[in-house]
């Protein structure tokens, strides 16, 4: 009778923990499942600021239906959508106004961010009007500043992301670098050049340490947008455009879809 009572005692026990482990595994496994939601952030090389078709209720952050982010989540049907990034976004910007609808849905995080808190419009401005000594020199204060206090924005944007949506894989992507090196190209000087590579090399170096640390994927652009840089002959980036200056130095339509999507896509 007792050896009874033990093995029914026992047997009940088996089940209810089995129960509670394939609950658990299932409330677990609805729960990644449910981790589906698509959330990009992010600054102009994000928005699609060069790619043109902007979304009209999107404003000054100029959204395009041309960006990389636009174009995955039509191919891919994530279970949501949102496009946050905008035009001139810095890593406070992002902090402030862009991570709203993070959360325990999202399963994918896309972000581009550190150019504009390194000076990126001030570097190029410098650079076309200034002479080669002035235009390194500005490089070289931007490149002090991605030393010394972009690690400590990049680290509360990252924090928070990770925070915000902790089942979220995020993918940091870079930037691509400007210039084809040797080639015949009226504008700026080949020291200009250069140099203006070199720092998104930098920058890129910078961030890609930053979202390693903070387990995340970068997005390395800078081999998509080989041969497709200003001066190859088929750029995938606006050159200065005085007609429309917020467009100059951004990746085109073609620079979205053949530049920044594949890389985006195999990261995701």
């Amino acid at each position: 009778m007792r050896r009874s009572r033990i093995t029914a005692y026992v047997t009940s026990l088996l089940l209810a923990v089995g129960v509670a482990l394939t609950g658990a595994a299932t409330a677990q496994a609805s729960g990644t499942a449910a981790a589906t939601g698509y959330v990009a952030l992010g600054d102009s090389y994000s928005s699609g600021v060069g790619a043109g078709s902007y979304i009209s209720s999107s404003g000054d952050c100029l959204r395009s239906t041309k960006a990389y982010p636009y174009l995955w989540a039509a191919a891919h049907s994530p279970s949501s959508f949102d496009f946050t990034a905008c035009s001139g976004a810095r890593t406070g910007d992002v902090l402030a106004n862009q991570l709203g609808p993070l959360g325990s849905s999202t399963g994918l995080v896309s972000l581009s961010i550190g150019g504009n808190d390194a000076g990126f419009a001030d570097v190029m401005t410098t650079c076309v009007l200034q002479s080669d000594s002035g235009c390194l020199s500005r490089i070289a204060t931007a490149k002090a500043y991605v030393d010394s206090t972009l690690p400590g924005q990049l680290d509360s944007v990252y924090s928070a992301i990770s925070s915000k949506a902790p089942a979220a894989h995020v993918v940091v992507l870079g930037y691509p670098r400007f210039y084809k090196l040797g080639a015949t190209c009226l504008g700026l000087s080949d020291t200009k050049r250069a140099a203006i590579n070199g720092a998104a090399d930098y920058l890129d170096s910078a961030i890609a340490k930053r979202a390693a640390d903070h387990g995340f994927t970068f997005g390395d652009v800078r081999s998509t947008f080989t041969g497709h840089e200003l001066c190859s002959g088929s750029a995938w980036l606006h050159s200065l455009n005085l007609l429309n200056i917020t467009e100059s130095y951004h990746p085109t339509a073609a620079g979205h879809s053949g530049g920044y999507l594949p890389v985006f896509t195999s990261a995701a």
